[in-house]
């Protein structure tokens, strides 16, 4: 499986999530328009990877349901309970999430930290962000033969 973890950085912390490696052009793409929050990065990407906004923000509003500042016995037994790719979207809250946002699944893991407009390819097997790429546009069950093309601003640091 194409499956990788994407964690977003941005002034209010961090999140991290599952998705298809299919998400990483379309979040690049939505970089471009220099994102200052996680909320703008998935509007932006949302033409180019239809749902993900709706599945990001949908697993966040069920972590915030079953896990309450200074609780987090639920997202840490989900962590230890899930295979990793299968793990819940979840905020970065203390040391066990943190580390759990790092690790790769499948075909890897890359962080987006918009403040410091950097992405960091911590490990990538599916597909290289590059400064200039393209990709298939996702329309929320498939990908279509409809293509979009990004050239990420000269301030965006790669890192492999």
């Amino acid at each position: 499986m194409n499956l990788l973890r994407c964690t977003v950085i941005d002034g209010e912390g961090g999140i991290s999530f599952i998705a298809h490696g299919e998400v990483l052009a379309a979040l690049a793409k939505g970089c471009v328009a220099n994102p200052q929050s996680l909320e703008e990065l998935l509007e932006y990407s949302e033409p180019f990877y239809h749902t993900l906004r709706e599945h990001v923000l949908n697993g966040l509003a069920i972590f915030d349901e079953r896990n309450v500042k200074g609780r987090y016995e639920a997202i840490h037994k989900a962590l230890e309970m899930c295979r990793p790719y299968e793990q819940p979207v979840f905020r970065i809250v203390d040391d066990l999430t943190r580390e759990a946002s790092l690790r790769p699944v499948k075909a890897g893991a890359v962080l987006f930290n918009l403040p410091a407009r950097r992405i960091v390819q911590l490990q990538n097997s599916y597909r290289e962000i590059t400064r200039v790429g393209r990709g298939r546009v996702f329309d929320g069950e498939r990908l279509t033969n409809d293509m979009f093309s990004y050239r990420l601003p000269k301030e965006w640091a790669l890192v492999p």
